[in-house]
């Protein structure tokens, strides 16, 4: 399967063939398959995030302790690990310098 062009913003959770009103912060090259597996993964990261924001109503459970935060962060890495492999030198670049996969 051929590799397609797709432009990403993680904000909005948008995957785009076209680039348009900013939507490229990161850049990847991705078969159909390898899209679909992302769409999921920003699913999955915008569950967590609702999680955390339900969570975030009850002030007595500290961050470090916070299993709805830990598949957050999980799910947030999992998506950048994602854009590295797939992304060209720009993105791979631009995630090396937010230090978001270090340690990883």
């Amino acid at each position: 399967m051929d590799k397609q062009k797709y432009f990403i913003s993680i904000g909005q959770g948008e995957i785009s063939r076209i680039p348009y009103q900013g939507n490229d912060d990161f850049v990847i090259y991705a078969t159909t398959d390898e899209v679909l597996m992302l769409r999921r993964k920003f699913e999955g990261m915008h569950e967590a995030s609702f999680d955390t924001y339900k969570r975030s109503h009850i002030p007595f459970i500290p961050y470090h302790l916070d299993t709805a935060n830990d598949v957050y962060d999980e799910t947030m890495s999992d998506v950048y690990q994602t854009l590295y492999d797939l992304g060209d030198e720009q993105t791979k670049n631009h995630i090396r310098t937010m230090g978001i996969l270090d340690g990883k």
